[in-house]
């Protein structure tokens, strides 16, 4: 194993100095005066990675953006794993997100999200397939977006549902704003499927049909652009689910998802230039965007705050300036005990590892461990370690000092 050089342990040990208001209208994060409580040791490098799943012999899948998924068995040996579907190479986009089926101890099933090339442009699709060794077999796509065309942003981050029935999958905008508060579209929100999926029973909006076209159009420069956006009508492939589909609506890019003990579901979000959320998710709920925010467009231009009345679902705590968060973990390992419950962010531009308070559905800033790179996912390993992918593609595992 490579341990961390002494120049970034150093680095580690600088802190940000506690915040003014804890509940998140704050730039600061209180930390850990003494330096992080944690040793990191390298446990492999990946090319551009996005997302990673444990599997319950302590393997570990990768997924990389240009289209590989990596297995890393637990001596360490990466190995690439075949059958995986044919990705769209796009900024933002490629093979993005991994999940574990519920019952993948007798079923060796898993699902993957990705971007894929579609007759109208790219969308996002979500695809299930077993795993045989280091093959996959009988890959299955149980999903689309629709609105294909041009954008980033794509969520597609999976959290299952605490009884194993169902799944919750992260639509992100497309950088096109407005298909946000669309319930024709499925973009810009979080989508509650069957393991199958289809509209799971119960949802808001279940059974109401979309309209068989959507209005697609080119990510414009701000709020006021989108608005004036007249776009084409793409037509919806088969009867529009998309309302049914929904569970919460008025979502930038969500980059994790995660249940607590208490089978909250917790979401954190990307947003414009500020206003990075973390949201408890609820059923049928308006999070706001491109309405309201607590950030701005990257031009400069205003976008009204979250305030009471506004009819939307304000963030339990937010981040200005933004922190780019990526994965998203509820701890609930032994290995560190006084984290149990803690919410783990990745943050990608504030090149940290962030931990904040979980309290019911109460979100308080605790620590914000500087990493000196962007880090992309983070997850709990099996022995309670915490694991954590970087843009710059290197593995490490987190144990206590």
């Amino acid at each position: 194993m490579i341990r961390l050089a002494p120049a970034l342990l150093l680095a580690l040990v600088a802190c940000t100095p506690p915040s003014a208001n804890a509940g998140g209208n704050s730039t600061g994060v209180a930390s850990t005066q003494s330096g992080p409580p944690f040793t990191a040791t390298k446990q492999g490098q990946f090319d551009s990675p996005f997302a990673m799943a444990f599997l319950p012999d302590g393997s570990l899948l990768v997924t990389e953006k240009a289209g590989k998924l990596k297995l890393r068995d637990p001596s360490g040996h990466i190995r690439d794993v075949a059958g995986v579907p044919k990705v769209a190479d796009v900024e933002q986009g490629g093979l993005l997100g991994v999940a574990l089926a519920p019952d993948f101890a007798s079923s060796h099933a898993l699902y993957l999200t990705y971007s894929e090339n579609r007759p109208n442009g790219v969308g996002l699709a979500l695809a299930r397939a077993t795993l045989v060794g280091t093959q996959l077999q009988g890959l299955n796509v149980i999903w689309r977006s629709g609105s294909n065309g041009k954008g980033g942003q794509f969520g597609a981050v999976i959290a299952f549902a605490p009884d194993g029935k169902s799944l919750f999958l992260s639509s992100g905008e497309r950088q096109r704003f407005t298909p946000a508060q669309d319930i024709n579209q499925k973009l810009g929100k979080i989508l509650h499927l069957t393991l199958d999926g289809k509209p799971a029973p119960g949802n808001p909006f279940a059974q109401q049909v979309g309209t068989p076209t959507v209005t697609v159009f080119d990510p414009p420069d701000n709020t006021g652009a989108a608005l004036k956006e007249k776009g084409t009508q793409q037509a919806v492939e088969g009867t529009n689910t998309a309302p049914a589909e929904i569970w919460s609506m008025g979502h930038r890019n969500p980059y994790g998802l995660a249940f607590d003990t208490g089978g909250r579901l917790w979401e954190i979000e990307m947003g414009p230039k500020g206003g990075d959320e973390l949201n408890v998710i609820l059923p049928g709920k308006n999070y706001g965007w491109p309405k309201a925010s607590n950030g701005s467009n990257y031009d400069g231009t205003d976008i009204p705050d979250h305030k009471p009345g506004d009819g939307f679902e304000p963030p339990k705590t937010f981040w200005n300036p933004s922190i780019s968060p990526g994965g998203l973990m509820i701890y609930s390992g032994d290995l560190f005990p006084q984290w149990k419950g803690s919410a783990f962010i990745a943050a990608l531009s504030g090149e940290a590892l962030i931990r904040v308070k979980l309290d019911g559905d109460k979100a308080t800033k605790a620590d914000q461990w500087p990493m000196n790179t962007r880090i992309r996912d983070v997850v709990q390993g099996p022995d309670g370690a915490i694991w954590l992918l970087q843009d710059d593609g290197a593995l490490m595992k987190l144990t206590p000092r």
